[in-house]
This record gives C-alpha cells, sequence and structure tokens, in this order.
C-alpha cells in the first residue's frame, strides 16, 4: 500500500468515527465519552450536587431541628431514614445541606488557585531570567510543606471559618499548579511557531494569549481537577479540626466531629459523613483520570 493509500485509508476512518468533523475538544468529549468508569463518578457527583442544590425541596426535616428524644436513632427509624445525629437532628437532611459546604469547599480552593497558579506559571515560564526566580522561589517555599501542616497552620492563624479555610486551601494549591504551569510554558516558548509568532512582532501579551494559553491551561486543568479530591480530604479535616464549618453547619467534616463520641452507640450513623467524602474524593479521581486519558493526544 502506498502512502497515498495509507492517506486515504486514514481519511476515511476518521470520516466514519466523525473524527474529521471534530475539533480537538471534540475528540476529547468523544473519547471521554468512551469511559465508562468515569461517565459513572460523573453521575455519581451530579446527584450529589443535585441533592445539595435541591436540598430544602427534598430534605424531609429542617437540618438544624433537634430533639432529645430521637438522639441518635439507628437507620432505618421511621421519619428518619438514616437516623439522627447526638442532638436529635435529622442524618439524611443533614448529608444534604452538608453537600453544599463540603463540595463548594472542595471545588472552590482549587479554582481559585487554578486561575492565580496559572497566572503565576505562564508569567514565570514565558519571562524566564529574574522573573521566573523570584516566582518559582516563593512557590517553593509554599510547595516545601506538607499540604495538611500548611492548610491547618494557615487556618489556625487566620481564625476558624469558612472564608478562611476556602482562603488556606487555595493558598496551599497555588504552588503546585504553578509549577506545572511553568514547566509546560518553558517547553512551548521554545517551540517554532511561538518563535515565528515574536519575529513577526507579536507582543508578549498577545502570544501569550494566542498560542501559549491554550497549550498550557489543557495539562493544567487536568492536573487541577485530581486536586479536587485532596481539597474535599483537606477541608472535611479542617472543618473536623474545629478550623472550616462552625457547629450548627451542617458541613460532612464538622458532623465527623461532632459523631465521633457516639461511634460505638452507632457506628453506621456516625461513618455515614466519612462515606461521602471517600465517595466524593474517589470519584473526583476516576474522573479526573477519566479526562486526563481523554486529553492524551496519543489515543
Amino acid at each position: 500500500m502506498t502512502d497515498i493509500d495509507k492517506a486515504s485509508a486514514a481519511v476515511q476512518v476518521a470520516a466514519s468515527t466523525g473524527y474529521a468533523d471534530q475539533g480537538y475538544w471534540g475528540r476529547v468529549l468523544h473519547r471521554f465519552l468512551r469511559e465508562k468508569v468515569s461517565l459513572f463518578c460523573l453521575g455519581v457527583l451530579a446527584v450529589l450536587w443535585l441533592s445539595a442544590l435541591v436540598a430544602p425541596i427534598l430534605a424531609p426535616h429542617d437540618p438544624y431541628e433537634s430533639s432529645i428524644f430521637l438522639r441518635l436513632k439507628p437507620i432505618g427509624t421511621e421519619g428518619h431514614l438514616l437516623g439522627t445525629d447526638e442532638l436529635g437532628r435529622d442524618i439524611l437532611s443533614r448529608l444534604m445541606y452538608g453537600g453544599r459546604l463540603s463540595l463548594m469547599m472542595g471545588v472552590l480552593p482549587v479554582l481559585n488557585a487554578f486561575v492565580i497558579g496559572s497566572l503565576l506559571g505562564v508569567v514565570a515560564g514565558y519571562v524566564g531570567g529574574r522573573v521566573n526566580m523570584a516566582i518559582m522561589r516563593m512557590m517553593d517555599v509554599l510547595y516545601a510543606f506538607p499540604s495538611v501542616l500548611l492548610a491547618v497552620a494557615i487556618s489556625g492563624a487566620l481564625g476558624a471559618g469558612i472564608e478562611n479555610a476556602v482562603l488556606s486551601l487555595t493558598i496551599v494549591f497555588i504552588a503546585p499548579i504553578a509549577r506545572v504551569a511553568e514547566s509546560v510554558t518553558s517547553q512551548i516558548r521554545s517551540l517554532e511557531y511561538v518563535d515565528a509568532a515574536r519575529i513577526s512582532g507579536a507582543g508578549p501579551i498577545s502570544i501569550i494569549r494566542e498560542h501559549v494559553l491554550g497549550n498550557v491551561l489543557g495539562p493544567v486543568f487536568v492536573y487541577a481537577t485530581s486536586l479536587v479530591a485532596v481539597s474535599m480530604i483537606l477541608a472535611s479535616g479542617l472543618s473536623f479540626l474545629g478550623l472550616g464549618a462552625k457547629p450548627p453547619e451542617p458541613e460532612w467534616g464538622l458532623m465527623l466531629n461532632t459523631l465521633r463520641t457516639a461511634i460505638y452507640q452507632q457506628p453506621l450513623v456516625a461513618a455515614l459523613p466519612g462515606v461521602l467524602v471517600f465517595i466524593s474524593s474517589i470519584c473526583f479521581n476516576l474522573m479526573a483520570d477519566g479526562i486526563r486519558s481523554a486529553m492524551d493526544v496519543k489515543q
């Protein structure tokens, strides 16, 4: 078979699969839709998000309503499907409302760090020299501390509260995202099409906007999605330690803290918030793996 025949066959295959009419992101979506595990995880996360958003409609009880006569009821109690907590509050309602804070505290710091870290990494990688050294040495200082200890230290210094917890987690994730963005940008700035744009008279901002960002944000986004699971665990840990959400707010990490005294009386009820944190983090991790696989141009 000649090279022309091979090229014709490749075009026919692409046309038959629909790839010929698809751009890069269309092919990424096509490959992602073939990842059954990732799609299942996406469905689980969608259910958790939806239940949190419509909690005022679907929740059977007020999450703050307590009753001393309903303390620590087991799973399956009439009127309380998942039992009650140490103050007699309905666990199902608190889990649904708690998803709002837990999921938000898992996603929002990564989104903030994605924007800030990508900007710092792209500037450091493209400009280089002293600017690169100044930015990346600052990131190295943050990166030198374990993420858990750094988050606890910042939250402890700022004080308890959801806003401070989100800020501390944002600071924790800026450094790793900036390092990935800087590494990818350093590789891209030496490519021929970037040199051609520079020779043609394009300014640095124009080159970054038109030629660098499109190639950098993809790998950085894939890496950032894998940090959401870590963010959820750290956010729950901060609330468990009293550095995140404050009582009586329904939040999964805080619920683990308040239910820890009931672990010997109602172990299944006490474990439910931790189960949701585990399921959410696993689903975010597997979905990130699916996105990474779908964006692999070698496939």
